[in-house]
């Protein structure tokens, strides 16, 4: 059985990728932030038809902003489960606001929720890849990150994720030409019950499914992902 971290596990879109990475066969650690996460990824594995008493869903809550706790998180489920085959950082937040409106303390909580959540990760789970000689990272970003006029009215967030791009090129250069490979997946506006509610006269149906990034996810994390190499995904629908 493959084992996949996956941070930001209760999300509208971590709830599913939990669940297809569940429906795989994967071994899913579950990163939540609180007790209530906790009892919406259990309903998650309950509809995954599986039963927890297998070992199938582990779920942890974690601060994931705390470098040290995250190091012995990483510790732990390496020393429970010798191997982590990928680590899928989910976990993010969301500020609106151009210059003008974008304090420093603002950058700091952008950067902390956006760049250090999946750093603190990444790190330790890299190395413990590099070790094996295998695995995969992956980073959501955006695409105002990648976009300056669609970046300027929300600042913190788009160079807080834009990092998220570099980071990644930065492993895969450390990496060189083992069979650790990080990636970065740009999703367009995702169909979600809060997207929805937020732009009630948007054309939703072509706003990117929660189910086909789960599906590309486990293609990146698959045999038929194994040749990609430093990929960014732009997962943009129609919108």
């Amino acid at each position: 059985m493959k084992n996949v971290i996956i941070t930001g596990a209760a999300g509208n879109l971590g709830q599913v990728v939990v669940r297809y990475f569940l429906e795989q066969g994967f071994r899913v650690i579950a990163v939540a932030r609180d007790a209530a996460e906790v009892v919406s990824l259990r309903e998650t594995g309950d509809k995954a038809a599986l039963n927890q008493k297998d070992g199938s869903l582990h779920i942890v809550t974690l601060d994931l902003a705390d470098e040290a706790v995250v190091q012995d998180f990483a510790s732990e489920i390496i020393r429970e489960y010798k191997t982590v085959d990928a680590a899928l950082l989910l976990a993010g937040g969301f500020a609106m606001g151009g210059i003008a409106e974008t304090s420093i303390n603002v950058w700091r909580d952008q950067l902390t929720l956006n760049f250090e959540t999946a750093y603190n990760v990444a790190r330790p789970f890299f190395a413990h890849m590099l070790e094996k000689g295998a695995g995969r990272i992956v980073f959501v970003g955006t695409r105002p990150a990648m976009e300056p006029a669609a970046g300027k009215n929300m600042m913190a967030y788009a160079l807080s994720k834009s990092l998220l791009f570099r980071l990644a090129e930065l492993l895969n250069a450390d990496a060189g030409d083992s069979d650790v490979v990080s990636s970065v997946i740009v999703p367009s506006t995702i169909d979600t019950p809060a997207n929805r509610e937020g732009m009630p006269g948007a054309d939703w149906q072509k706003w990117v499914k929660p189910q086909q990034i789960a599906e590309l996810l486990h293609m990146i994390c698959s045999e038929t992902g194994a040749p990609l190499r430093e990929t960014v995904l732009k997962i943009y629908g129609r919108s």
